[in-house]
């Protein structure tokens, strides 16, 4: 579905700052329909070449081809809920219904993701695990093609991140499409990827890739996993 070569993107001096190379030497192929978790250390460009797939970042030398005949229809889940606090639950997700997807897809999504009842509440009435429920639900009301997500449960308490990622994988199989997924946690990825590409410290290039066992994925299995990639 998507090709990315990225030979270099790097940031101008700024102020103090000095010149800094994000990004260099980096492949990465997306398939159709795949679930990629994208792992690194802080600071290394995964957000950065998260912002180049979508556009918000163009300067930079490589290519970025989508394989399709129009540009596929992008959904981002930022770090940040990034609700519009003066419109409700409903009216925030109404703003991402594409024109020709009927509007009560989104009495299907809110049921989905338990949020019927607080459909006309204002952003500001909502805990944070509910706010980035909004948000996610809100990504898949503008049907994408291709998800970008950029470490969406990073700040949430344990118990809310696993009930996110259970309506994450929920969504996603009732309509599958290509899912970006930015995390830290390699745990996080190894239950939620269909791949996880390593990155490396920046410039981030892909060090290296693994396919994790097939779903439905037992705890045992996977903790087993992690400690055997990390040597434990």
């Amino acid at each position: 579905m998507i090709d990315i070569h990225i030979e270099r993107k790097a940031f101008a001096a700024s102020g103090r700052a000095a010149s800094h190379t994000a990004i260099a030497g980096l492949e990465l192929h997306l398939a159709e329909h795949e679930f990629v978790c994208l792992v690194g250390p802080s600071g290394c460009g995964k957000t950065t070449l998260l912002n180049l797939i979508a556009g918000l970042e163009r300067d930079f030398e490589g290519h970025i081809q989508f394989h399709k005949t129009n540009t596929p229809r992008l959904g981002y889940v930022f770090q940040e809920p990034r609700l519009l606090p003066w419109r409700t639950v409903r009216e925030n997700l109404a703003l991402a219904l594409p024109a020709d997807v009927e509007p009560a897809l989104l009495d299907k999504l809110l049921e989905i993701a338990g949020l019927t009842a607080f459909q006309h509440t204002y952003p500001t009435r909502l805990s944070l695990g509910m706010s980035r429920r909004v948000a996610l639900v809100r990504a898949f009301a503008a049907r994408p093609d291709l998800l970008l997500m950029d470490e969406p449960f990073v700040s949430l308490d344990a118990p809310t991140a696993a009930r996110m990622r259970q309506l994450l994988q929920d969504l996603w199989q009732r309509r599958p499409h290509t899912v970006l997924f930015v995390t830290h946690d390699l745990r996080e990825a190894l239950e939620l990827g269909d791949r996880i590409v390593f990155l490396s410290p920046p410039p981030a290039r892909v060090i290296r890739e693994m396919t994790p066992p097939p779903r439905p994925r037992d705890r045992d299995t996977l903790e087993r996993l992690y400690r055997r990639i990390r040597g434990d």
